[in-house]
């Protein structure tokens, strides 16, 4: 017994005499049926237009429109076409109604009086039919969804396929380029190392002056600096990856810090074959990491002596009414557009297989920085033109952020 609506077979009698349509109600109603009365051809339209019926008898003799009418018109509408049609007639066989109701799409042809067995027999029929058909549309109409959910399942299958190899290449390719740069300047240690040693061995002491213990050192310090500089990148990347990159902001001089930063990378602006021109006319005072903004521009300067062809690298410093704008300008050869918002990614250079060094994380590392502080960070270049790297900070960085 179906207890839900929704579930039950509809079916639709239709007569002009209301106690024909009491009969036949009372004949073929059950439980997992509805059953629907119209008493005029233009009452029926109205309900098979709002409903899906399992079947539809209709009397064939009544005033205006008659069975017949109603039969052709349910054929010419595509909602209601495929639904079975019986015609009940009081006329005798010997008249033509029977030929014309199977012309006009019926399924089957009662005459009354009406064998009662017969008739609740043919609708039982029909009522299952609508079932079977019903349960075969509903398997359809689930088999369907549970393919699409397979297919977006497979794609997203694919897809994490894709970034777990993206991944796992980017693992290998970073574990090689890590090996490289740290193994560079290590061996450039060791090797000096063991030539001291033999020198000391063979009692040349005389070689390691003031002069040459000056430049050793200097030396030394330089190849340090760049294992500690890889290490502390791999480090930042770590700590970006856990959500665990905090900035501590207290009151900073934005002025007096870009001059530290440029002094520092005199003697590297130098042996590049060029310099750095600070334009910071106007100091501009704000909470930040002072740390961390330093690391960005450094970066930033870096990149310019890395890629600037030799040309003047300019630096400045612009108030804004809530923050300050940092401008590092080179006149290199330039990025082209389709690279610059890659270059901030991981891993990633201005320039393909390049052999100036470094673990491609410079730009990245900067971009999370700055928008920890609640900044921006952007570049502008076109290729042989040079570049410029613009830094917008607010004058104090998100609550949230200023741990």
């Amino acid at each position: 017994m179906l207890n839900d609506d929704t579930h039950k077979a509809k079916l639709l009698i239709v007569d002009d005499l209301p106690e024909n349509l009491l009969a036949l109600n009372a004949l073929i109603r059950g439980d997992d049926r509805i059953v629907f009365q119209a008493s005029s051809g233009e009452e029926a339209l109205a309900l098979l237009l709002e409903h899906e019926f399992a079947l539809a008898i209709l009397d064939v003799q009544m005033p205006g429109m008659n069975g017949f009418e109603l039969a052709r018109l349910m054929r010419g509408t595509e909602k209601t076409r495929h639904i079975p049609i019986v015609f009940v007639s009081a006329a005798g066989t010997e008249s033509n109604y029977a030929i014309w109701g199977y012309e006009t799409g019926a399924v089957d042809f009662l005459y009354k009086p009406l064998d009662l067995y017969a008739v609740k027999g043919k609708v039982n029929v029909f009522v299952e039919l609508y079932r079977q058909r019903h349960e075969t549309r509903r398997q359809v109409q689930a088999l369907e969804k549970s393919r699409q959910e397979q297919e977006v399942l497979l794609q997203q299958l694919q897809a994490t396929q894709g970034e777990l190899q993206r991944a796992i290449r980017m693992r290998d390719d970073f574990m090689s380029v890590v090996a490289h740069e740290l193994l560079t300047p290590l061996n450039t240690l060791f090797l000096e190392a063991q030539l001291r040693k033999v020198e000391l061995e063979r009692g040349n002491t005389a070689i390691f002056d003031d002069t040459y213990l000056q430049k050793m050192v200097a030396h030394d310090q330089r190849q340090i600096q760049s294992v500690m500089g890889l290490i502390d990148d791999m480090l930042d990347i770590s700590r970006i990856r856990s959500n665990r990159l905090s900035i501590r902001p207290r009151q900073v001089e934005l002025s007096a810090l870009l001059a530290r930063a440029v002094g520092n990378l005199s003697n590297q602006a130098a042996a590049a074959g060029t310099h750095i021109t600070l334009h910071a006319d106007q100091p501009v005072t704000g909470f930040w990491d002072e740390f961390r903004i330093e690391q960005v521009v450094i970066n930033l300067l870096t990149n310019t002596l890395r890629y600037g062809n030799g040309q003047p690298v300019d630096i400045s410093l612009t108030p804004l009414p809530d923050g300050a704008r940092i401008d590092v300008r080179d006149q290199g050869q330039g990025i082209a557009v389709q690279d610059q918002e890659r270059i901030f990614e991981q891993f990633e250079r201005a320039v393909e297989n390049d052999s100036s060094g470094g673990l491609g994380l410079g730009l990245y590392i900067s971009r999370q920085l700055i928008e920890a502080h609640g900044g921006t960070i952007n570049v502008q270049s076109q290729p042989g033109e040079g570049a410029v790297f613009t830094v917008i900070l607010p004058l104090a960085p998100p609550s949230e952020t200023a741990t």
